[in-house]
């Protein structure tokens, strides 16, 4: 079976390294997760930085569950371009550059971003989290206030979303690949695809996956920490209880043709986001910075205005 990697170094390749700050982390002890009733323990998150203005408050995205920082490259290029702003791009645990950790909890995503983002001067920001970044967001807000300046949650509601997530069919058949020793990168992506497409039929999810196909040592392994996200998978497709509720503007983006938050959700989303507006994008899916990224962006820059 292949396995899943601890580490991986993404490429610079074409970025303006002169507006951009990098960071690079080492790879988490397995022992660091929470035990009992112990706070939980963060962990140094991999970003990437494009400078702006350092009045206005920066834009900062998270990425959803097998995604990367890098999903939001050119968006955060343009809207640093466009607005001025500061950008972050950050990995998630278990994701991307960052470390691997046990948990995989929103309360110890909540904690690498609270460490996180005071240590680079970002706060208060304007949060912008997708699916499970978006849940990361909206927790962050709910405990922090005092961080987040405004807040964009992309897809996603504080709710619970297992009912219509494919994600633990897409991490089964992750988990399922087999794939031999020492052959080139095409092969090895040419042969996932194939394993993959007998549960995933989507040619564009099975893509999206495979971004996490890298080579370490010979081998091609997932730099996604598989065994952290299959075991908290339940607590990544619900949300947390909260009573507390976030003041700050609040932005609900919706695809048109996504299915992840439902009317039956808004009553929630009233309750612990009172100053919430909702916006739907036409023609798209569940990731819509990728379906319609010029839509993504005008609606976010008018949230700012």
């Amino acid at each position: 079976m292949l396995s899943w990697a601890r580490a991986w170094r993404l490429p610079y390749g074409g970025l303006e390294l002169s507006r951009i700050c990098f960071s690079r982390v080492p790879v988490a002890p397995s022992s660091s997760g929470r035990s009992g009733a112990e706070p939980s323990r963060s962990v140094p998150l991999s970003y990437k930085l494009l400078d702006g203005e350092a009045a206005r408050p920066a834009l900062v995205f998270l990425h959803g569950l097998f995604g990367c920082k890098t999903n939001f490259n050119s968006i955060a290029k343009a809207l640093a371009q466009q607005t001025g702003r500061r950008v972050l791009t950050v990995d998630a645990r278990n994701h991307g550059d960052s470390p691997h950790s046990p948990d995989m909890s929103y309360e110890a995503m909540s904690q690498d971003l609270q460490d996180l983002l005071p240590q680079l001067g970002l706060v208060p920001c304007v949060l912008i989290g997708h699916s499970m970044g978006g849940k990361t967001a909206m927790l962050l807000a709910l405990q922090r206030p005092d961080l987040v300046e405004r807040l964009v949650a992309v897809d996603i509601s504080p709710v619970n979303t297992t009912s219509i997530s494919d994600f633990p069919a897409y991490m089964a058949a992750m988990k399922a690949i087999d794939i031999p020793e020492k052959v080139s990168r095409s092969f090895a992506r040419k042969l996932a695809d194939k394993q993959l497409s007998s549960l995933i039929q989507d040619m564009a999810v099975r893509q999206f996956l495979l971004t996490n196909l890298v080579e370490a040592d010979g081998r091609f392994v997932w730099r996604v920490n598989l065994d952290a996200l299959a075991q908290h998978v339940d607590e990544i497709l619900a949300f947390p209880p909260r009573q507390e509720s976030y003041p700050g503007p609040t932005l609900f983006l919706l695809g048109g043709n996504s299915d992840f938050v439902h009317p039956s959700h808004h009553p929630e989303i009233r309750r612990l986001f009172p100053g919430a507006q909702i916006q739907t994008v036409p023609d798209a899916g569940h990731w819509i910075h990728a379906d319609r990224p010029q839509d993504f962006m005008a609606a976010i820059r008018g949230f700012l205005a």
